[in-house]
């Protein structure tokens, strides 16, 4: 295992995707809101996906630097979407949601694991 990434281009990819990701959090443009509702997330809870993500974003930039964090920040991400794409099957959201979203970011995250720190 690597404990600092290389390459770092997904990295840094993954880490715009995430802050792309918090940016249509934080008042949920119409689909995401629509993916929330889909997966019963209770709307109390909805404000915290911002900060979820843009804490991604920072610890992937700064793991550009600090050793192991970059991995463990690109974990948690798969971790995170694994939650996902089981929210998804639960709430039976076989749908683009599932398919393009959870699923698509699930396989980013987990190609960006092992093409930086594992390989």
């Amino acid at each position: 295992m690597s404990t600092l990434p290389e390459p770092v281009w997904p990295v840094i990819a993954l880490a715009l995707i995430q802050v792309m990701d918090g940016v249509l959090c934080l008042k949920p443009v119409g689909f995401v809101a629509r993916c929330f509702e889909d997966v019963n997330w209770p709307r109390r809870y909805w404000w915290v996906m911002s900060p979820i993500k843009f804490a991604a974003a920072t610890g992937l930039l700064l793991g550009l630097w600090v050793p192991y964090l970059g991995a463990i920040t690109t974990g948690a991400l798969v971790l995170y979407f694994v939650g996902a794409v089981i929210m998804h099957v639960r709430a039976r959201d076989f749908g683009r949601n599932l398919f393009v979203n959870a699923t698509a970011m699930l396989a980013i995250c987990v190609g960006t694991l092992v093409a930086c720190f594992l390989l």
